[in-house]
């Protein structure tokens, strides 16, 4: 009990010390190295952000000088002492503008790290910022601050007093000549072969033309006769063209299970599109007569075979499913020369992700603005889904805003990512392996060693979460794709969003654990939450 009150009697000390000082970087700083119009402060009236300390900011090639701003309030005067190291001195040599130990000023100003690259030598450079400030005779405290930057090795000039004689020159321009010529050739030949090439194949599709039916358009509900009937015939006809390899048999009868009848299908409005695929708002019109709203998903005329194998296997993944918290397929749709429909339910959903940019683009107060309240009830909500996949055995694989819908209510539901690819481009890469992924929501062994578990989808739960909080931002936007992998090896996570709650930001860091069997399961993920949403409803 004793140290218990020594301890808050130190804190209390530290408080009311540094609650004269400010230390941060302006808006104008935040936007040209992270490219966000935000202030960031390291200590704001004496509280000490441990989170934008612990962060390891990239600073970019083209950024030479970093500007940080501070301030001791109410005149008090604070003595410092600042050292600057690097881990390596060839690649970047720091210079400070102020003096190595001083009194912090009284009125705000700000000094400036000179971090230019010497051009000598490529290297990741880490560059440590550490401040010791006097807060009384005996008390000094220590604040840390990390950069990095990649630099790059200059190329070596051509030195300008070399003699050349004449005849190396004369050499020189015959080989050059030479060489031009012998390439000039070289694409005169190729163009012939090109040119020989396409006639023929032009050839080959004009004799295949006449051969051919025309490709039949989309039957939507305003070309669609209302007073038609539906030809048995079409009711469980399968396509012409292979849709499906022979690995997958049991997707073919699961379409033949949910087959439905084209002709009971309308399209009505374009809800989302991307290069090949849409989404729409449609009808179904039952055997009684009776019509209801639903989602439908599919392709345009331009889709290649394998992209609709994608469509129909992916979104048959959440097959024969029911929960309150999975949207589940209602029918597909197959006929010979168009493309696949895939039918869902719909009570004015909107896809997560879109409605969260919309929250935070709106300016006409229609939007809804999140509270941390329905922030936490929406986690959950996922966490419920998920515990249901997880109890078939059903890993999702890509756990993301783009992947969940959401009503007027609040009510979310994971979805499939059927289309997910064509329809946000920006959320996968493609790292040389011809497989498009989501590589900033995948855990670590499932980018390195592709390995996939309940853990995985945890973490891309965590990442979902911090997609909640900061109303879609995207994640690891300083990040090249390529260097997701080492940058998470090296211990990186996302950073603590602004107005997260600690708790909250807890949570998402236990999901992030390096180990997979360190990171908690969707059951103790609600529990916790839980706990946390409890003491909201309490005290707001």
């Amino acid at each position: 009990m004793v140290h218990k009150y020594l301890y808050l009697l130190c804190a209390f000390i530290i408080h009311e010390c540094l609650g004269y000082l400010n230390l941060f970087l302006t808006s104008q700083e935040v936007q040209k190295t992270l490219g966000l119009d935000v202030e960031l402060y390291y200590i704001r009236d004496g509280q000490i952000n441990n989170n934008a300390l612990a962060y390891v900011m990239d600073i970019p090639l083209n950024v030479d000088n970093l500007l940080i701003s501070w301030e001791s309030l109410n005149g008090k005067a604070l003595p410092y002492n600042i050292g600057i190291t690097t881990s390596n001195l060839h690649s970047i040599t720091p210079k400070l503008n102020i003096t190595q130990s001083g009194i912090i000023p009284t009125t705000l100003q700000t000094f400036t790290l000179s971090v230019p690259c010497t051009g000598t030598v490529a290297d990741q450079v880490n560059i440590d910022i550490s401040m010791n400030i006097t807060l009384q005779p005996n008390n000094i405290t220590t604040i840390k601050i990390q950069r990095k930057k990649n630099c790059k090795r200059n190329e070596t000039p051509i030195s300008s007093n070399i003699s050349i004689d004449s005849k190396p020159v004369t050499n020189s321009v015959n080989i050059f000549y030479t060489a031009v010529g012998s390439a000039i050739i070289l694409i005169g030949f190729l163009a012939i072969c090109v040119l020989r090439y396409y006639l023929k194949e032009k050839k080959k599709k004009s004799s295949r033309g006449n051969s051919m039916q025309p490709h039949m358009t989309y039957l939507t509900s305003a070309t669609r006769n209302p007073t038609s009937t539906c030809s048995y015939g079409s009711f469980r006809r399968m396509p012409s063209y292979s849709l499906i390899d022979e690995r997958s048999k049991d997707l073919q009868e699961r379409i033949s299970e949910l087959t439905i009848q084209r002709c009971r299908v309308g399209l009505n409005s374009v809800i989302l599109e991307g290069t090949f695929g849409r989404v729409y708002l449609g009808s179904y019109t039952d055997e009684n007569g009776r019509q209801e709203e639903v989602l439908v998903k599919t392709v345009t005329d331009h889709a290649s075979q394998i992209q609709i194998s994608l469509l129909l296997q992916e979104g048959m993944f959440m097959y024969s499913l029911n929960h309150k918290n999975i949207l589940t397929i209602l029918g597909v749709s197959i006929e010979d020369q168009t493309a696949p429909f895939l039918l869902y339910p719909y009570h004015s959903y909107k896809n997560l992700k879109v409605f969260l940019q919309k929250c935070k683009l709106n300016s006409e107060g229609v939007a809804h603005t999140l509270t941390t309240q329905e922030v936490v009830d929406m986690a959950l909500q996922v966490i419920q889904g998920m515990q249901y996949l997880h109890k078939k055995h059903l890993w999702h694989k890509d756990l993301a805003a783009r992947n969940c819908v959401v009503d007027d209510k609040l009510r979310i539901k994971v979805t499939d990512n059927a289309l997910s690819r064509d329809l946000f481009p920006s959320d996968y890469h493609c790292l040389g392996d011809n497989e498009n992924r989501p590589i900033k929501w995948m855990a670590i062994e499932s980018l390195l060693q592709k390995e996939f578990s309940s853990s995985s989808d945890v973490w891309s739960f965590g990442v979902l979460l911090w997609e909640l909080t900061t109303l879609a931002q995207q994640p690891y936007v300083e990040i090249d794709p390529f260097e997701v992998a080492a940058y998470l090896k090296d211990g990186y996570r996302l950073a603590q969003p602004v107005n997260c709650p600690d708790e909250l930001f807890a949570v998402m860091a236990y999901c992030w654990a390096m180990s997979p069997s360190e990171r908690p399961t969707f059951t103790q993920l609600q529990v916790c939450l839980q706990e946390f949403y409890a003491q909201l409803i309490r005290y707001v």
